[in-house]
């Protein structure tokens, strides 16, 4: 049912009005003056709004509304109305934004027809905006592991609700993929979601960037919280927020409404706030340097982003995802990632995450001299500057061995790189080699390698 408010401050034409329309099935709300006017707007939006367009009695006219309408709910369709109407009148109305003009006394036909195009005009020009937004690439959150499978578990359940989600967990682990993702599939898919990166923008500079200003010329420019409105709005790195801000985000938490810098009227918002944190913010909060209110408003529901070492099992989906991503994107070639060099990306040290993992694909992909698939040969050795240290390294110590010495040596390196690979679990790395379990726990312990499995389990138990 569509939301139509009536301004006019005399009483029997505003209500003449709205019984006519309440009549026709839409939801009538009336105010006679500007502040009861702004103070509907400042709680609900309506689909149209009919204004007269002198007001006795109010601190502003008709079309000192209109201006306030257009700049703050620049959607809403506005028909004026007025019994003193001529041309000029008509003219200023709809050079500031007005969608039509009707002088008193009016056809009641005049005016259900110009209602019901304005009605039309504005829900097709918001299905525009719909499809628009439609086009746009859904956020991709892949994985296969326990420890993803887990992640989405929580995810999905919080899409569809509008509660607060404070996404925490290392730098690169994907933390505003997911909130793209909670996004799309959230009922507010089709509205906006602003990022807003608070450590990257000068705390002097903050508010204006968040709340937007106003100048004496009244010329409006619209902060990203405004930007935001009807959508989801992502602070990454919560933390980096001065503290100052801190206290005027958590009041448009509470209220749903601000005032721009330099302004003087309040402007309603309706957002979903997910944040996410690579800090402590208990930590933060003990030191002075975050409001402990915020965080139990931004903390409804806290998930954790487990780091890319937790979920070794993705690394090969993910990096076959980005290799497409690039190719679609920069144009490299569709390269195909073999088993034996997912098998090396698996046994890596990753502490960039997902990121560093994106990263390193996309050097591969720009310093490659061939279309051929990716193997062990163009990825790096880890832990040194130069790419050849660790094999003269390995190099230097074999020939000091006994052939069984250097033999064990390749065992332990092997078996541990494998075990690293499936994240600590004995079976798969069993099963794997082409082990029994059993006897691999034997060779792990004449090796010198004990309770090395289990001592694994139980950390990454502790993580999750």
């Amino acid at each position: 049912m569509s939301k139509i408010l009536i301004v006019d401050d005399e009483h029997d034409i505003r209500s003449l009005i709205g019984d006519i329309l309440e009549d026709e099935g839409f939801a009538v709300h009336l105010a006679a003056n500007a502040d009861e006017c702004l103070n509907f707007l400042n709680t609900e939006e309506p689909d149209l709004i009919i204004l007269d367009i002198w007001l006795k009695d109010s601190r502003m006219d008709g079309i000192d509304i209109l201006r306030i309408v257009k700049r703050d709910n620049s959607d809403v369709p506005v028909v004026i109305i007025s019994g003193h109407g001529n041309i000029e009148i008509a003219v200023a109305a709809i050079k500031q934004g007005a969608y039509d003009f009707i002088e008193k006394p009016f056809n009641i036909n005049q005016l259900m027809v110009v209602v019901g195009r304005a009605i039309e005009n504005s829900k097709l020009r918001r299905e525009n905006s719909q499809l628009k937004l439609k086009e746009q690439p859904l956020a991709k959150f892949l994985g296969s592991s326990t420890s993803y499978r887990a992640l989405k578990s929580q995810v999905d359940k919080v899409s569809k609700s509008n509660g607060r989600v404070l996404l925490s967990g290392d730098s690169g682990t994907g933390k505003e993929v997911i909130a793209r993702y909670i996004h799309s599939n959230s009922t507010r898919a089709r509205a906006p979601f602003v990022s807003i990166s608070c450590a990257g923008i000068a705390p002097d500079e903050m508010e204006e960037v968040l709340f937007g200003r106003e100048t004496t010329e009244r010329r409006v420019e619209l902060g990203l919280l405004e930007q935001a409105h009807g959508g989801i709005v992502y602070f990454d790195e919560v933390a980096d927020m001065p503290l100052g801000t801190q206290s005027k985000i958590l009041r448009v938490l509470v209220d749903q409404h601000f005032v721009r810098a330099g302004g003087t009227d309040r402007v309603r918002v309706d957002l979903r706030v997910l944040s996410s944190t690579s800090r402590n913010l208990v930590t933060e909060i003990a030191a002075g340097r975050f409001r402990q209110e915020l965080f139990d408003r931004l903390n409804v529901v806290p998930i954790y982003v487990p780091r890319l070492q937790d979920r070794r099992d993705d690394i090969p989906l993910l990096s076959r995802h980005f290799i497409e991503v690039f190719h679609k994107t920069q144009g490299f070639a569709p390269r195909i990632l073999t088993e034996e060099a997912a098998a090396v990306l698996q046994t890596m040290t990753w502490p960039g995450n997902v990121r560093q993992l994106r990263n390193l694909i996309e050097r591969i992909l720009i310093l490659s001299d061939t279309h051929g698939p990716i193997t062990p040969a163009e990825l790096p050795l880890q832990n040194s500057n130069n790419p050849d240290e660790s094999a003269q390294t390995l190099t230097a110590l074999t020939t000091t061995l006994t052939l069984r010495d250097a033999r064990e040596l390749f065992e332990k390196e092997y078996l541990l790189a494998q075990i690293k690979r499936f994240g600590g679990n004995i079976s798969r790395t069993a099963n794997f080699i082409g082990m029994e379990r059993s006897a691999l726990h034997r060779k792990l312990k004449s090796l010198g390698v004990n309770n090395l499995g289990k001592a694994d389990d139980k950390s990454a138990a502790g993580k999750d």
